[in-house]
């Protein structure tokens, strides 16, 4: 423990930079002046950045074996006990400080998203109200075992997967399912831990609870994403086994041919690979930082990369592909000599009082047109069925075909087969009728964002294509994917499902999500890319990518930069290859120094730096 704290502590940005400065100190005041000091600075910068390097390397050959050992730290150290060997203190500190300085870069990149988890955890009901005999009792719910009696009142998360029994409601279950409306409830309807009960009190028998509720599976397939989602590789890392051997080939085979030391400590200085190490971190910073000025926060640099190799893009529906907001989309009146208004506005007077979303939803629209709405009175409301209320006379009945048909309103055929096309499309459906008479319905949906189809053809030009995966019906997953374009729908799906989908592709995916029920899928696919402003806390932080403004082209401007950033970081890395070959040419032919090495090797990380920088202005859109 003590070990790891001054490991960290050394490598923090305060002791790099003054690494940095006892370096400066030592080129200035005595390389540059041409005088040998007592204690040159140069080894404080190898004692601050030098020794946790070192460290790393240790740790690589003690922990691998074959050519596992040999890694970046391992060369690096490698050139400095050599410079320190020959004397050359300046030229171990000022490649010990570069590779400080990279790794730094490369830590700022890097974020867990545990925030979260944590998140996920505080939709945990607290209580359960369980029924035993004629009384009820407050209990935690993981006390709470198969076949108990629970009750749920209005408002209250409903703490156990289980089946009514008494009592009917409208339940929104979109922490589950993703669906985008709430879902009506009688006796023998199954729910689940961590949905909301909207409106009546019901019973419960507990089919599960605990560790093996629905909200807690979520929460452990969050987890184990989390742990199997695997780390990009680093490319100076994949370069290593080859690098290392040939460095030390080289150097010591310059040393045996010259008898030169200086030559061989050049050549590993030469060979040490500080620009590759900073090519992908500094591309990278400049890319995050392009992309926070466009409203995308990325929050690693594995994932903007990882973004360039993507070839499948699956989006949930609700409030991912449509705006996550229900509006009247249809008025179709039956009766003759009624209007499309006059039947909203009867509708919108019946459901004034309405808490329920769909009738909301309706007063919205009726209002939107400017339209009057009558006061009502004997306002009644059949949880999950439908509402009925008196006003100008008239006894309205609003709600679902089997309400009005309690309500004594009989519906002919011919009526129904004229709202069966919107069954079709997957919308909601309220029939309204007056005097024993259906009048017409009004149906609700959800609408498609305005971008998604452009986005769609987009990804496809970059041969990426478009998957629907949502917990909502089949019917309005097919109606909204034939609306962007997008031909594989996945529907009725939960959440363990998304996943087990997203890992049977055999292809690189980017998960587009923005509800809790899709925090696993996120987490699970190479890319998680949430809808910040509107999509839940816990999406975004599963997420390695949020979308600030809701804007689904900033999809096809991520490819774009990803796309632009990996070109970027390849560049560097021929640039620091052919750049490093021809110093080592040099060295070799013992034409160049230890410190000129050391001066021209700062030169090509500068190079490396500017040319990332670019990135920054460069235009997208």
């Amino acid at each position: 423990m003590f070990e790891t704290k001054v490991i960290q502590f050394l490598r923090s940005l305060p002791m790099t930079c003054v690494s940095g400065i006892l370096l400066a100190v030592s080129f200035i005041a005595f390389k540059a002046a041409g005088r040998e000091p007592p204690i040159d600075p140069a080894w404080g910068a190898i004692l601050i950045s030098g020794i946790p390097l070192a460290h790393a390397a240790i740790l690589r050959v003690a922990n691998q074996k074959g050519v596992g050992i040999f890694s970046v730290p391992l060369l690096v150290t490698i050139a400095m006990i050599a410079s320190i060997k020959v004397g050359n203190y300046f030229a171990a500190g000022e490649v010990a400080f570069i590779m400080a300085i990279g790794g730094y870069l490369e830590k700022r990149t890097e974020k867990r998203a545990e925030a979260g988890l944590k998140n996920l955890l505080s939709l945990t009901p607290a209580g359960c109200r369980r029924i035993v005999g004629e009384t009820e009792e407050m209990i935690s719910p993981a006390d709470a075992r198969p076949g108990d009696r629970v009750r749920v009142l209005p408002g209250e998360s409903i703490p156990v997967d289980g089946k009514i029994l008494a009592g009917e409601t409208t339940v929104d279950q979109s922490v589950v399912t993703g669906e985008s409306l709430p879902v009506d409830k009688a006796p023998g309807d199954a729910v689940y831990c961590g949905t909301i009960n909207r409106f009546g009190a019901i019973e419960i028998e507990t089919v599960s609870a605990g560790d093996d509720s629905s909200l807690q599976k979520l929460i452990r397939l969050v987890r184990e994403a989390d742990k199997k989602k695997a780390p990009i590789q680093r490319l100076a890392d994949r370069w290593a086994s080859w690098l290392i051997p040939s460095a030390l080939g080289i150097a010591i085979l310059a040393y045996l041919l010259t008898g030169d030391p200086n030559r061989m400590v050049t050549i590993l200085v030469a060979f040490c690979p500080c620009a590759l190490v900073l090519a992908t971190p500094t591309a990278i910073v400049a890319a995050i930082g392009q992309a926070a000025k466009h409203g995308v926060i990325i929050k690693s640099g594995a994932a903007l990369e990882a973004m360039d190799q993507i070839r499948k893009v699956a989006f949930d529906k609700t409030g991912t592909l449509t705006c996550g907001k229900l509006r009247v989309s249809d008025i179709v009146p039956v009766k003759a000599g009624l209007d499309e208004n006059e039947l909203l506005r009867l509708a919108a007077a019946a459901e004034a009082k309405s808490e329920h979303p769909l009738g909301k939803a309706v007063c919205e629209e009726a209002a939107s047109r400017g339209l009057a709405i009558a006061r009502t009175e004997n306002f009644k409301m059949r949880a999950g069925c439908g509402v009925s209320a008196e006003t100008e006379g008239k006894r309205l009945f609003c709600g679902t075909k089997d309400f009005l048909t309690e309500s004594g309103v009989p519906l002919r055929d011919d009526v129904l087969q004229k709202f069966e096309p919107l069954r079709k499309e997957g919308k909601a459906l309220i029939l309204i009728a007056e005097a024993g008479e259906c009048l017409g319905a009004v149906a609700l949906s959800d609408t498609v964002r305005p971008e998604a189809r452009d986005v769609v053809e987009k990804l496809r030009a970059f041969r990426t294509e478009p998957v629907l995966l949502t917990g909502d019906h089949r019917l309005t997953a097919e109606y909204f994917a034939k609306q962007v374009g997008i031909d594989e729908v996945h529907a009725e799906l939960l959440p363990e499902e998304k996943v087990d989908l997203l890992k049977a592709d055999g292809s690189k995916v980017c998960m587009v999500g923005d509800g809790v029920n899709d925090a696993p899928a996120l987490k699970a696919a190479d890319v998680g890319a949430a809808m910040g402003s509107f999509g839940s806390d816990i999406a975004v932080d599963a997420a390695d990518i949020a979308l600030m403004t809701d804007d689904l082209s900033r999809l096809v401007y991520l490819k774009r930069l990803a796309r632009a950033t990996v070109r970027t970081i390849r560049g560097e890395f021929v640039y620091a290859i052919v750049f490093n070959a021809a110093m080592i040419a040099l060295a070799a032919g013992g034409r160049l120094t230890p410190t000129a090495g050391v001066l021209l090797h700062n030169l090509s990380s500068c190079g490396v730096v500017l040319f990332a920088a670019l990135l920054y202005d460069r235009k997208f859109d």
